[in-house]
This record gives C-alpha cells, structure tokens and sequence, in this order.
C-alpha cells in the first residue's frame, strides 16, 4: 500500500510543486514528500518481515532519516505517529487504520513548535477523524480508507479559507494535496488499480539512451588561471567541445561552464592554456537517476580520480573537512561552490551541500555530524525549510547537537563569524544566535507564474524581490529593484552591504550589480562575492 502511494506521489509531484505560495523557481514541497516516502518504502523493503508493526516501524525508521524540508519532516512524524497507532498489531484492519491515522495527528501536532491550521496538519487531523467514523459503521479498510481520502480533499480544498496566504495566492496547501495524494494512491492500490511507474531501471534506461543520442554526459566546471589568457579563443574553443556553454573571465582568471560527453578532452585543452582550479565534474544521468531513486549524494570526479584524464602540471584545488576545534565542530549547508568556499575559509569543519533546490535530508545532516571527531556539533541550516530537519537530527545523534536556525545564508555566515574557537559550547550558540537578526537578507530572482502575494501583483518571468523570506517588490530590472529593496531593508542606516551573485551571472555582470550598488549607497561599505547558488542571481545581505 505504501509503495504505491509512493508511486502515485511520484508522478504526481511536480502538480504539488506547483502549489508553492511564493511564485519563486524552487517549490519542491512534492519533491521533499516523495524523497521521504521513498526513504521510507526502502526500508520497509529491506525487510522481510509481513508484520504490520514491523513493517510501519521500518517505514517510520526510513522516513526520520530521509526526512527533507519541512513538508517531509511533518510527513515523517505522520508516518512515526501511524506507527505508534498500529502498536503491536500483526495486520491492519479497519479500526486498526484508524486508530492508526489519529496518532499520527497527534503526533504530527506534537511535532511542529507552532502548529498553523490550514496545512497538512489540519489535512490529517480532519482524515484521521473521518477514518474514525466510518471504522465504526464498517469493518472494510477500503471503505474507510475511501472515506479517509474524501474528508482530505474536502480540507485541502477549504485550506484557502483557513490561511489567508493561501487564499491570495489562488493555491491550496501544497504539503495537504501531497497527502490526499498518498491516501489516493493507497486506495488505488486496494482497489486494483493498475498505478503506471517509472522505476529506477527504467528511468536508468531511458537516461542511457539519452545520453547516446542528445549528449546528456556531464556538467564540467573549472578555473583557468594564466597570465596572458586568450578569453575569446578559449570561448569558441570549449564552446565547440559541448553544450550549454558559459565561459567568461579575462587575461588572468577564465571561467569554464559546459555540458559535455567527454570531460577529458575540454581539462586538456584546458591545461594546457594555465593551471585549473575549482575542478568540478558532475555526472547529470547519474544524478537524475539517483534523485528519481531518492539519493542526492553527489555524484562526482574528485580530485583524486583525475590522474587519467588531466596533465601532470594542472593544479586541482580540493578541500577537506576537518574539526575546527577539539571539543566543537561547527557543520553549514551552502547552495553552491563559492559560498562552501567561503565558510571554508571561516573554519568551518563541514559543508553539507543543499539549499532551496535541494534540501539536505535527515540522513545527510548526520552523515556530516559522524564525519566529525567532536561531540559537540554547531549545526547551520542557512535556509527556513531546511531547520525542522536539523532539529530532527538532534534525536538521531548521541552527539550533541545544537542548531542555531538560520534561516538564511548571510545569516548563517554573520553566526560563524561570532563563533569563538576558545568558547565553551553554550557560550558561542548564544553569541551565534545574537547575530542572527542583525543580518538582513534580500534574494532576487524571477517569477514562474503569474500571482498575488501580500498585496503585490506578479507576472511570470518578472524581477522578483523577498526580503527576509518574503516577496517585497517586483520591477522589470534587476538592478532598479535591487536598489529600491535595499532602501526598504535599511540600506542607507547600516554600514555593510555583501552582493553573492549566482552560478548563471558573469563575474561581469555581478561588478556592474556592484557599481550600481555602490554609486546608490556611496557611504556604505560594499563587498562581492560569488556564491555560486542556483536558481537566485543575487542574494545581498544587509548588516
């Protein structure tokens, strides 16, 4: 029942995507459903056991672990709740179900620090007191799961009613549809529906054939350093080698963005014009496969397995994780290569990667948590959806574990900068903590559909402003909106302004951003960065 309510989620989670309030390019409320039901199926799988407890307690296990963002955080205490509902139950029957569907509302409650009607949470309360209804009129699990499913559509669609973001934005509760999505596909699968899939094999198959016929290979990145450099013949050169090519730079310092079946060929020609650094391969059928799979490891050729491919005299810049103290380690999530580079340099022990495109699970916060010699760990979320999971991870280490919840990257970064390496534990997340709400944060980036959102009307495509997590202003450039946001973060009244462009901006772009910034706020100290984060061009911190 479970895995083809995973199923059924998975061809239906980019509809729950779509529901995303914000009209920002990184809705992913399905995507982070469906990773942690399928975290969750997995290791139901593993087992062999037809025992229904055994089995919730493996899907429970599996869902606490592979947990992402907050939607899938709420998910698995729903699935942790339906355990501690099914107790010790060899099978599941009608009044089983529905005991079972109660606990998780109560434990899902429990699980959230301010719980909002309106959401997911008021989506399974409302089914689990239904499912208790029609347990007590019938014994058959298909009519009470039907009735279960019935009262979650009718909530989803009154969630407008009870949250007013929803309403003005014109969306239901995208966490409450992926649910009725899930009791939906449990039901089909009682039914003996037939539910279509793309399995691993097939989605691996499939990549295959694509990447023989259309050059679907992989993501090539990397830094030439020179003196001379011959920027435009470099340009047409490597843009000859593959796809979706972005070079730029100048005589002293070439960037190098390209898709490619063979990496080989573009590091030699590469090398052979200065030293590299900042090498980064990534295989994109690899990593398609493994997110349809639901593992976001990343799937790279480190430094180490160049030997074959790159000259002696190429340069590779790594980096290593390591303890920033004995007693301390402090761990940060980074959406991209120049912000890791960046906590790196401020001592950090490890960068676990993800950010609004890709939430870290459960599991990754604790794999970077082992990877450390600490026992006391300084967790940094650097992103609202990613906290709820830090919190989790607290219960899955017997390390100990303190997240200081920054909601953002500058913030996360202003906290590391108050970080001690001669304080005590308690002593730094204090100081940490204190340097959050100095921090003002501003994302830019454009609009995926038209929407009305505090009172701002926005069209697709259009230059959209959040400041502090929520959409400000919209503008038809860039650059004016930035300006105008700056004003209303307080700009002109504090001393330091930090632009991070993204991975798709030139370094020349992001110096023009500057200049402009600059002659707007000429008494304000301005620094630059590349942050190298998708999907968002710039993101500034005010401080």
């Amino acid at each position: 029942m479970f895995n083809a309510s995973t199923i059924w989620l998975e061809q239906n989670a980019p509809l729950v995507n779509a529901l995303n309030v914000f009209p920002v390019p990184d809705g992913d409320t399905g995507t982070n459903m469906l990773l942690t039901m399928q975290a969750a199926v997995r290791e139901a799988n593993a087992i062999s056991s037809h025992h229904a407890a055994e089995v919730c307690a493996a899907l429970s296990r599996g869902a606490l672990l592979g947990a992402r963002g907050n939607s899938g955080v709420i998910l698995s205490q729903v699935l942790r709740g339906f355990t501690r509902g099914v107790d010790k139950r060899e099978t599941l029957d009608a009044r089983g179900l529905a005991d079972a569907l109660v606990e998780s509302a109560h434990t899902a409650y429990k699980g959230v620090v301010k719980p909002v009607e309106g959401t997911i949470l008021t989506v399974i309360r409302e089914a689990g007191d239904r499912a208790v209804i029609a347990a007590a009129q019938s014994d058959d699990v298909r009519v009470v799961l039907k009735q279960t499913l019935e009262a979650a559509r009718s909530t989803v669609n009154r969630t407008p009613q009870l949250l007013p973001v929803l309403r003005e934005a014109g969306v239901v509760d995208a966490g409450g549809q992926g649910l009725a999505i899930i009791f939906e596909g449990a039901l089909k699968y009682l039914n003996g529906e037939t539910l279509q899939s793309k399995t691993a094999q097939m989605v691996a198959q499939n990549l295959q054939q694509l990447a023989t016929e259309v050059g679907f290979g992989y993501d090539i990145q990397f830094h030439i350093r020179g003196k001379h450099l011959d920027v435009e013949n470099i340009r047409d050169t490597i843009s000859a080698m593959g796809e979706s090519a972005l070079i730029v730079g100048d005589e002293t310092l070439v960037k190098v963005h390209i898709h490619a079946l063979n990496p080989g060929d573009i590091l030699k020609y590469g090398a052979e014009q200065g030293p590299l650094v900042n090498i980064i391969i990534e295989n994109m059928q690899e990593q398609y496969v493994d997110f349809m799979a639901g593992n976001t490891a990343d799937v790279r050729v480190g430094a180490e397995n160049l030997g074959a491919i790159l000259p002696h005299e190429a340069r590779v810049a790594t980096t290593a994780s390591t303890d920033t103290t004995a007693g301390i380690a402090t761990i940060a999530v980074a959406p991209g290569e120049g912000f890791a580079q960046i906590f790196q340099s401020l001592g950090t022990s490890t960068i676990v990667n993800g950010g609004p495109t890709m939430n870290p699970s459960a599991q990754d916060l604790l794999n970077a948590i082992n990877s450390v010699h600490a026992r006391e760990i300084i967790l940094l979320p650097n992103d609202k959806n990613i906290i709820l999971a830090a919190h989790q991870v607290q219960q899955l280490s017997d390390k100990k574990v303190v997240v200081v919840p920054s909601c953002t990257v500058p913030q996360g970064l202003a906290a590391l900068l108050a970080f001690n390496f001669q304080g005590d534990l308690d002593t730094n997340v204090k100081t940490m903590n204190a340097a959050l709400p100095r921090i003002r944060t501003l994302e830019l980036t454009h609009a995926i559909r038209a929407a009305q959102i505090n009172g701002i009307a926005v069209q697709a495509n259009q230059p959209i402003a959040l400041l502090d997590g929520e959409l400000c202003a919209t503008g038809d450039e860039l650059g004016e909106l930035a300006i105008e946001t700056l004003r209303r973060a307080g700009a002109p009244e504090n001393e330091i302004i930090t632009l991070y462009y993204g991975s798709q901006v030139t370094p020349a772009a992001a110096q023009e951003m500057y200049s402009r910034i600059q002659h707007a706020f000429p008494e304000q100290e301005i620094e630059v960065h590349e942050g190298g984060q998708p999907l968002y061009p710039y993101i500034i911190s005010v401080e």
